[in-house]
């Protein structure tokens, strides 16, 4: 029976989701599957989010050239593949197609407020969440779950390099082609940073007939990862984040598996110092990996000069720390995005330098009916997280799991950050990373254990539904 012809239960709570992007719209097929009665909010006139090229929302970040740079399989949600006509690697307009039919196929998208932007979300004194739209239309919520993305609110940087700069300059999320916003052909341009968009956009403008020349600066050290190894896609020996990683996995040191991984890159694909980029001044998989098949080449053919961290800015100049000077056009700031969300009081929640400290890097332990969908970094694609996510999300709102006692949740909270916190380089970027196989595999195990205290309990719903009035007996579902 198709998710749209199946009706709310008004025994459970009625919940809001903010976004319809990738993950909101996962979060959307997941509860109408289990019942719960829900809005899903966008601004935008349609899904897809970030995927979604010049987005009316003004929020995405696609460039025009960008494809996906995980897998085709390993993107897909677990029971809607992306079909095999399309490549290992698909373009942007293919995921969004893609999100389109996601949402028909499961007849969710009747349920969506398109058009609809969320202008404040507070939660009264009874707990109670009000919402109010852009319209001025107020409405109440028993549950909230934050799906606004943190790909869309651009971060420079900070402080802003010494002196001034005379040419042009935009962020990344403003880049579309060489020649939009600004123009960047026969020009000498620099862009700043590292990650995949730093690489996609170097690379691009490097090519024979574009940039006249381009510079990449970088701070410190990355590795670079291909797109494919031994002719095989860079995530073919992973398991899809729905499905638990092998014993052996399991049990491997995280530690030995990032030696491993980085002897065997290193035998593949080489290291970057044997480019001409800066080494490494970490191990393998501390960082987000850069994922380029083409930056190699384009160092090595003289198409992109490496350079390192800026020291100061001189007009149409750009000196660098090594003493060297350049003339410069054009800067393209790759420089990350901020942890936003524009609906909350900055007092209420906020992420500060880009830190939050969530249970399972979903729950604030003060709220038992507020949910964060997608806020991680992960080394996968996002969708099959926030699909498990809000499958977890799901089970606690139909109260087949419990969450632990107040003190526990507190404890675990604060020892996965800190732990993040070690494990990763210590940099805006890195604060909410994960690794995909660990994370997902421990939900679920996470949810075995909450069934048991839900079932001492009575699965008793944590969320009682206030909104929508019962008019049948309480749920009883064991």
């Amino acid at each position: 029976m198709p998710l749209s012809s199946r009706v709310a239960d008004p025994r459970l709570p009625k919940t809001c989701i903010i976004g319809a992007g990738s993950s909101g719209i996962a979060a959307a097929k997941v509860l109408a599957s289990a019942g719960i009665p829900f809005d899903c909010i966008e601004k935008s006139d349609r899904v897809g989010g970030n995927w979604v090229f010049k987005n009316k929302n003004g929020m995405s970040s696609a460039y025009r050239s960008l494809h996906i740079n995980t897998s085709r399989d390993k993107m897909a949600y677990s029971d809607f593949p992306l079909p095999r006509s399309f490549p290992d690697y698909p373009h942007h307009a293919q995921i969004a197609q893609y999100f389109d039919s996601y949402v028909d196929h499961f007849g969710i998208r009747e349920r969506i407020l398109f058009n609809t932007g969320v202008k404040r979300a507070e939660q009264s004194a009874d707990g109670l969440w009000k919402v109010v739209f852009d319209s001025g239309e107020r409405r109440l919520y028993d549950a909230l779950i934050v799906a606004n993305g943190h790909h869309w609110d651009p971060r420079w940087p900070e402080p802003m390099f010494p002196g001034r700069f005379d040419g042009k300059q935009i962020h990344s999320h403003h880049y579309i082609d060489p020649y939009d916003p600004v123009s960047c052909v026969g020009r000498n341009v620099l862009v700043v940073g590292f990650g995949n968009s730093a690489l996609d956009v170097a690379c691009e403008l490097g090519r024979k007939g574009v940039a006249k020349n381009v510079y990449l600066s970088q701070r410190r050290g990355y590795w670079v990862i291909p797109k494919y190894t031994a002719g095989k896609v860079l995530d073919a020996q992973s398991v899809h984040p729905s499905q638990d990683p092998p014993w052996w996995q399991r049990m491997m040191p995280f530690e030995f598996f990032r030696w491993m991984a980085e002897r065997q890159l290193a035998a593949t694909a080489g290291r970057p110092e044997q480019y001409g980029l800066p080494k490494p001044d970490h191990p393998l998989l501390s960082t987000h990996p850069a994922v380029s098949q083409e930056l190699y080449i384009r160092v090595g053919s003289g198409d992109i000069k490496p350079k390192p961290d800026i020291k100061e800015l001189r007009g149409r100049q750009v000196g660098f720390v090594d003493g060297t000077l350049e003339d410069i056009d054009v800067i393209v700031w790759c420089t990350g995005y901020k942890i936003s969300f524009p609906f909350f009081d900055e007092g209420f929640i906020s992420a500060p330098g880009n830190d939050i400290a969530l249970w399972k890097r979903m729950i604030d332990p003060r709220f038992s009916n507020l949910f964060f969908l997608a806020l991680v970094q992960p080394l996968c694609a996002m969708m099959p997280i926030a699909e498990e996510q809000a499958k977890f999300i799901a089970q606690y709102l139909t109260g087949q799991y419990a969450l632990p006692q107040a003190a526990a949740l507190n404890g675990e909270r604060v020892e996965m950050f800190k732990r993040a916190k070690a494990g990763y380089v210590s940099t805006p970027r890195h604060t909410i990373q994960i690794n995909c196989g660990e994370y997902t595999y421990d939900l679920r195990r996470e949810l075995l254990r909450g069934r048991k205290r839900a079932a001492a309990h009575g699965f008793a719903l944590p969320v009682p539904p206030r909104v929508v009035r019962p008019s049948i007996k309480p749920l009883v579902d064991a």
